[in-house]
Order: C-alpha cells, then structure tokens, then sequence
C-alpha cells in the first residue's frame, strides 16, 4: 500500500514540508506540526523484545531504551540525547545485519528507522527520496506504481534500504544498470560535531558540494560509521530533462525467469568440479556491456548434499533479443558438460523457495518477479534463525582445487546441513563501467559474488555449523591465507555481508587487513571523512571506520 507522503510531489507536498526549497545543502524539513518526541520502548514493554533482535537471532540487545523515529527532528533529538547522557548507541533498520554490529551489550540506546519509511519526489533535487527506514519491496513498489522508475537493488523484500544502501548494494538488476549507488544522487545524514552538538546535513555528488566526501563514503562505506542515515535522494547520473519519470532508471517491462535443479545424487567430484567451473568461464566472458547477455543474472546455489539437489536460479530482460534463447543457452553451457539432467526447482535451495513452474523460462511483469523473488523465502520469516556467512569477490572462477574444496565440504557425511550453502551470484557488466575512484564500492571488475551461508535454529548447533562455515571457507582460499584477497582472482569481500571472523588473525591468516578485504584503497579516505563528520567516535561498531 503506497503511504500519504508517496505520491506526493515537490510543491505539492510543501504543506507536509518535503523539501527545504533555495538550498540544495539544507536538511529536508520535517513537518511544522511534528513536535513530539521519538516514542520511547523500555524494557519490560510489550514491544521491547521484538525491537531488540534482527533477523539473526544470534545477536539479542539490551539497550536501557529503543528510541522510535518517525522524521528527523526525532532523530536528531534522539542522537543528541544519547551523546549527552554518554551512552553507545546503534541504529536499526531492515535488521538484516549479519553480525552484532546493532544488537550487543554495548549499546545502550537503539534508535529504531522502522517508522521512517516515506517516498516521494524532491522538485528541486530533482531526486527521489526514499526514507531510511524503507524496506526494499515498498520502495520498489512505491517507486515503480508511482513513476515507473526502479532502483537495481537486493533481493530480499525485508531488507531496510538504510544499511543496504551504505553498504553499496546489488542485486538482480546490476549487471543491467550497476550497483545502487550509482545512482545516488544525495544523502541526509545526522551527524555530531566535535563539541558534541547533533544536527543533519544533506550531501550530494555535485562536484561543488563541500561535503561531497560525505556522500561518496555512503557509496560503499558501510552503515553505521559516519552518522544516522535519515534520507536516500536517487537520481540517475543519465537522467535528463525535468520530469520525474525520466530522474531514475527504469527496470525492464518484462523478464524471463528461469530455475532449475540438479540432483546431488548424479554428481561426483568431476561432474560437480565441471558445473562450477562452466559457471565461472562463462561469467569470465560474458560480463562486459558487448555480450548480449551482459545482463544475463544468475545464481548458482549449492546445498550441502542432504538437500537433494543444486539450484540455478536466472533472470533475463525479456526485451533483449532472443532473450529465452539466451537463458536456454547459457543453462547448457554450464549443466551440459556435467552430463546431469536438469529438472523442475521443486525445493528450497539456499534461501529460496522451491520454484517449479519456471522449470521453462517464463515471462513475468518485472514488479511481479520482484514479489515472487523476494517473499519466496522461508527464512525471512523464521523467528529461530541463527547464521553465519562469509563472501568473496571473483575476477576469475574457481580453480580445479577450489572446486574440489566446495565438493568435499558440500558432501561431508560428518555434518548435515541441508540449508548450509555456497551461492555464487553473477555481477559485473554495467557494474564494471563505473570507475572505482567514483564511489566507496572499491570492486569494480569482479564477474560474481560468492556468499558462504549456512543457517540452523538452536544455540546447540553454532559451534558445529560455525565450524563448517569457517573450514569451507579457509580451504576454498588457502593459498591466500584462508581469504579472498585482492589478486588477479580475487578482490576481497562484500562489506553488507560483514563477517564475525575477518578481524581475527587466527582464522584470517592472508596478512591482509578486513580493511584491505572490504575497502582496498578506499580505507584511508574513508578515515578521512570518519575524522570531519565523526570525530567524537559516535558511531562506531566492531567493524566501524577507525578515526585516523
């Protein structure tokens, strides 16, 4: 369901206070009738046990309050309250974050985005403006029903935009139109100054902006290192004219979809070795805009062995030529030298839900895909979940030892799991166009992601499960140091997939700092705006931006 605030546009929405008009620095105003407080979740209220564990319920908090924000006078009183009684604070958004960067005993005040969740147009940024408390199904949707436009971002309809967005995002549509940030075109952050005063400030890309290192560390920075994100502004870098239509890239009408499986009772070590290194050859060669399936995304998703089966997930604008063609051929490309038969998607692989109608590539509405793809998915709803996850960037696809490494982890009889999973994600094409100067996303010419998962429901099985996490991961990479470091094969790891052990020099043994692995040359530039916008250390978390 669209929100008031929605369909609201510049001049329009003026009577709301959308936009803060003359200034292009200025903060978006809030409502002149808002002047209540954040509402306020102490422990013991009904509400407090839900508002204070994410989607990982490894990680449980104890804050002494959640502070509820619904525009940015709250929250830069509920920041500015924290800073004075001195206590650590985090932000919650979607609740996605993988590690305990929001739910630990350290923090003591969370300022909960949830309510914070507006779309609407700025006249005079000629911007979209999605709100930081927005998750990406309502985005996708206020944005596509209101104006036909679309952002190429993740996959999961729960996630929140806030950190999704920091961290550089991706999705299904990026080897089509590059990552999020590409086409971020200004942010609204909170942020606290040297003597300790809360206040927001909007940051753009324009080369005239002085606070444009602000904006650039919210392409690929990470969240919760350099203030509280309030406000997106989205306007793509080829955008022309004046209507607001023609401000944001448009997703395709239709697209293919295509999923597949694979039994696991067909492969052995040579047929499964031959599936990921077809997968790897192929993207090696066909992730450049000149291939006409540069926006060919597919995921190949490999259970452990007790799930059954292995899954091929594929999209496909459906208005590039020969487009089912396409899919058709590059399935057979990577499954025919197995000499396995693929058959109907009838289970769940990784976090996906069985599939079984898209067996022969279908077309569907692109906002239709998006539901399907994105609710499709047990996990999101599962209040046990526990997990651990890890990921790599690929310039190259895995070698014959590699594959074997997979192989051997993926069949053990000594641990049965059959969620456990290496999913490996197409990227690259437009995402390579980009220059890795131009934003914090420092990798630029990988051909796809790996994401190692694995998920279970009781604290009895974190060690074991941990543990198999950790060995997959540190064989696949042990002529590294256990780590996908940047190389001519390798280029790191994905900071929105942050992982608990990558500070640890017991289990990273590359001589590689996690700040090489997530930022490469960025780091240093990034400590540099840490200093300007957060030299009190504010926000900070295990994995936070150091102060210089």
């Amino acid at each position: 369901m669209l929100s008031r605030r929605t369909v609201l546009t510049g001049a329009a929405a003026g009577v709301a206070g959308a936009t803060v008009l003359g200034n292009p620095s200025a903060a978006v105003a809030d409502d002149a009738t808002v002047v209540e407080p954040a509402a306020t979740v102490l422990p013991g209220d009904a509400r407090y046990q839900e508002m204070t564990v994410g989607h990982n319920t490894r990680w449980v908090g104890t804050p002494d309050a959640v502070k509820v924000v619904h525009n940015t006078t709250q929250a830069v009183a509920a920041v500015q309250e924290a800073v004075t009684a001195n206590k650590r604070l985090a932000v919650r958004g979607g609740g996605h974050c993988y590690a305990d960067f929001v739910f630990n005993p350290a923090v003591r005040t969370l300022i909960d985005m949830t309510q914070m969740d507006e779309v609407y147009y700025d006249t005079y940024r000629k911007a979209f403006v999605v709100e930081a408390g927005a998750t990406l199904l309502h985005a996708y949707q206020a944005l596509y029903k209101g104006w036909g436009v679309a952002l190429p971002a993740g996959l999961c309809y729960s996630v929140g935009i806030g950190g999704h967005v920091a961290g550089g995002g991706f999705g299904l549509l990026s080897r089509q139109y590059g990552v999020t940030v590409d086409h971020l075109y200004g942010v609204e952050v909170v942020v606290v100054d040297a003597t300790g005063r809360a206040k927001s400030v909007v940051a753009t890309r324009e080369a005239a902006d002085p606070r444009r290192d602000l904006w650039w560390a919210h392409t690929g920075g990470g969240g919760g290192n350099f203030g509280l994100v309030t406000r997106y502004f989205f306007r793509s870098p080829d955008a022309t004219g004046t209507a607001a239509k023609d401000q944001l890239m448009k997703p395709p009408k239709d697209v293919y979809l295509s999923a597949v499986s694979l039994p696991w009772a067909d492969f052995d070590k040579a047929r499964f070795t031959a599936l990921v290194r077809h997968y790897g050859d192929w993207h090696e060669r066909n992730s450049t805009m000149e291939s006409p399936s540069s926006g060919l995304t597919s995921l190949l998703v490999m259970n452990h062995r007790s799930n059954g089966g292995i899954g091929i997930i594929t999209q496909l604008d459906a208005a590039v030529p020969n487009a089912q063609q396409l899919i058709e051929s590059y399935l057979a490309e990577i499954t025919d030298p197995t000499g396995v038969d693929t058959a109907p998607l009838a289970k769940a692989v990784g976090e996906q839900g069985p599939l079984p109608a898209f067996f022969t590539p279908r077309k569907l509405p692109w906002l239709t895909s998006v539901r399907l793809l994105g609710t499709n998915n047990p996990a999101l709803t599962n209040p046990t979940l526990r997990s651990a996850n890890k990921s790599a960037y690929h310039r190259k696809g895995f070698t014959v030892a590699q594959a074997g490494a997979l192989y051997n982890h993926l069949t053990r009889t000594d641990f049965s799991n059959p969620v456990a999973n290496v999913m490996l994600f197409g990227y690259g094409s437009k995402v390579n166009t980009v220059p890795a100067a131009d934003t914090a996303s420092a990798q630029r010419d990988s051909v796809f992601k790996a994401l190692y998962a694995t998920q279970w429901s009781t604290p009895a099985d974190d060690a074991r499960n941990t543990a198999w996490l950790r060995e997959v991961y540190a064989e696949v990479y042990s002529s590294s140091g256990g780590y996908p470091v940047p190389n001519a094969s390798t280029d790191g790891c994905y900071v929105n997939y942050p992982d608990v052990d990558i500070t640890d020099p017991a289990q990273n043994t590359s001589g590689v700092p996690w700040t090489t692995l997530y930022y490469k040359e960025h780091y240093p530039r990034l400590q540099q705006v840490k200093k300007a916008y957060d030299p009190k250390n504010v926000f900070r978390h295990a994995q936070s931006i150091a102060l210089p």
